[in-house]
């Protein structure tokens, strides 16, 4: 199943561009805590929490629990992170708050298996995935870590669909067909053309009479 982290932040006082700036300035991050029908709680984290989630992967499909200093303990997903469009630094994230009982909307990145013994891919086949990630409704405690989709009898040709994940976890893909997730490509032929040869010049050769 879905995999929980546990972060640190501490709470800030004041909303606005100027307080963020500020929060910025002593080496935080500033963040929002929003949804459940609750009134948005402010905050701040170390830049290095969040990097340390970016490095990782995936992070649109963990959930977190962020223990705000002298709150309490809120169950989020981290839903949008802006940067410095120079320095690539995060300069403010949002995390949603889960209500209970709720399913929520993620994006579950897909794996596929057995890619070293494909049949379509040892014969000269590409691989091509369409969709990395899969979009789906699921409740909080049965979101998993990822979907698997088998090659081990993929031959050129195939058609890898939403049907052929192994194990779907109780999930409701958001598109309602069964989409395609990958493909394996035939292999692409290049056509060599022989260089023709240049025609011989008009009157060439020709002696005077």
């Amino acid at each position: 199943m879905v995999q929980t982290v546990r972060i640190e932040a501490a709470a800030r006082a004041n909303a606005g561009k100027g307080a963020a700036r500020a929060t910025r300035r002593e080496g935080f991050v500033p963040g929002v805590i929003y949804g459940a029908k609750k009134d948005a709680a402010l905050i701040q984290l170390d830049p290095r929490v969040i990097m340390k989630e970016m490095h990782k992967g995936s992070w649109q499909s963990h959930l977190y629990e962020v223990v705000v200093e002298g709150g309490e303990t809120e169950t989020v997903l981290m839903r949008d992170i802006q940067f410095h469009p120079v320095t690539d630094r995060p300069i403010h994230i949002d995390f949603q708050r889960l209500s209970a009982g709720a399913r929520l909307k993620i994006r579950v990145p897909v794996v596929f298996l057995n890619e070293d013994t494909c049949p379509g891919i040892k014969q000269g086949g590409t691989l091509n995935v369409v969709r990395r990630a899969i979009e789906v409704m699921a409740a909080p405690a049965s979101v998993p870590e990822h979907f698997e989709i088998d090659l081990a009898e993929a031959e050129i040709g195939a058609t890898l669909r939403w049907s052929a994940v192994k194990d779907q976890a109780g999930t409701k893909a958001t598109i309602n067909r069964d989409f395609v997730v990958a493909t394996i490509a035939a292999p692409v032929v290049e056509e060599i053309v022989a260089p023709q040869a240049a025609a011989p010049a008009k009157g060439k050769g020709k002696g005077k009479k």
